[in-house]
């Protein structure tokens, strides 16, 4: 597979803003993880209930959040987000600390979290091609990748520390101090913002659909979408359900088990790590392609698994083809898409991986 040459250093105004939204992931993980404790008190029931509360928003105003942020600017869109948060979770930090944690407040908090999600999600998603030249597109998702990534691995360690010192009302405080690093680097940088001219707009549900219709009928961005889905719907939830199954199969301990889904984030990283670094692949296409085939091969290994070694083998084998897949396909769907349209792509992208991922989970 030919790599593609790494053109240059990133901008420094890109990696500002990275670093800056970083923070806000890792400290919105660690919130997920205490709202999650706290509802886990009130019950099952209330836990899923909290769940959906986030979930339900999130996809319903999706696609119409990527429609503002592509009229209203992705910088201002998730100026206001980040203000909404940096509000909302000290108000919870308070409310938790005077009130306590009634399932109420729990279910008000995480609708505000999948409602600001829902306008900021396409808004961030668009960002790196607004910041970023072409050549360094695909080094740069990467390196985006691998924050992430980090974000989820630390994120509820952090989240259980934090309960623990704080209980929920400390988690909240410490997720609003992330909103407050954030808002000034919002404020620092100005990427490329490019909209529709003011003649051809039209009502925001229009203009949402009109995404989707553009994106559709687009062959290599309908490709992408199906594929997303695809890899969203059968591979990512299949080492986190499998590796636990597969335990108690063999009798193996939790630990086994966390180490399988230990060695997918690890290959994930990995992938990640070295894409921002030397690049990915000259033809992404190809690179998307060998990147799912990797990841079926690490999940039949670990079908097939009767040792706890092959199963994390086989775990992280899985999380190095998702790498690649995500690392090579992500550029390609932003690269492809009109810059009038760059947040709607993102929206219908989100969209896609988590209709599958429910559709998956039901099945």
């Amino acid at each position: 597979m030919t790599t593609a040459t790494a053109t240059g250093a990133l901008p420094r105004s890109y990696l500002c803003w990275l670093a800056g939204t970083q923070a806000g992931l890792l400290g919105d993980a660690a919130l997920y993880f205490a709202l999650g404790w706290a509802a886990s008190a009130h019950g099952g029931g209330a836990a899923g209930l909290v769940l959906t509360a986030i979930t339900v928003p999130r996809t319903a105003l999706v696609l119409l959040g990527g429609a503002v942020a592509d009229r209203f600017g992705a910088r201002r869109v998730m100026l206001v987000g980040t203000t909404v948060m940096l509000g909302a979770t000290a108000a919870l930090a308070l409310a938790v600390a005077g009130r306590g944690a009634p399932l109420w407040l729990l279910v008000v908090a995480a609708a505000v979290i999948g409602t600001v999600d829902a306008f900021h999600l396409p808004a961030s998603g668009s960002m790196p091609r607004r910041l970023v030249p072409a050549d360094r597109l695909p080094r740069a998702l990467a390196l985006r990748q691998a924050g992430g990534q980090v974000a989820v691995l630390l994120g509820a360690p952090l989240g259980g520390l934090l309960v623990a010192v704080g209980g929920l009302s400390g988690a909240a405080a410490v997720d609003a101090v992330s909103f407050g690093v954030v808002l000034p680097v919002l404020l620092r940088v100005r990427p490329r913002e490019d909209g529709p001219a003011p003649a051809a707009r039209t009502g925001l549900v229009r203009e949402a659909v009109s995404g989707v219709r553009l994106a559709l009928g687009d062959p290599l961005l309908r490709v992408a979408l199906l594929l997303t889905g695809a890899a969203a719907g059968a591979l990512l939830p299949v080492v986190s359900l499998l590796g636990p199954l597969l335990a108690r199969a063999h009798g193996w301990t939790a630990g086994t088990a966390g180490l399988v889904t230990g060695g997918q984030a690890t290959g994930v990283l990995a992938v990640a790590v070295l894409v921002a670094w030397r690049g990915g692949s000259a033809r992404a296409g190809v690179g998307a392609a060998a990147g799912l085939g990797t990841a079926s091969a690490g999940i039949a290994l670990l079908a097939l698994a009767a040792d706890p070694a092959v199963a994390v083998g086989g775990g992280t084998v899985a999380g190095v083809g998702s790498g690649l897949f995500a690392c090579h396909l992500g550029p390609l769907v932003l690269g492809a898409a009109p810059p009038s349209h760059l947040s709607r792509v993102q929206a219908l992208l989100t969209l896609v991986q988590s209709a599958a991922l429910v559709l998956s989970n039901g099945l």
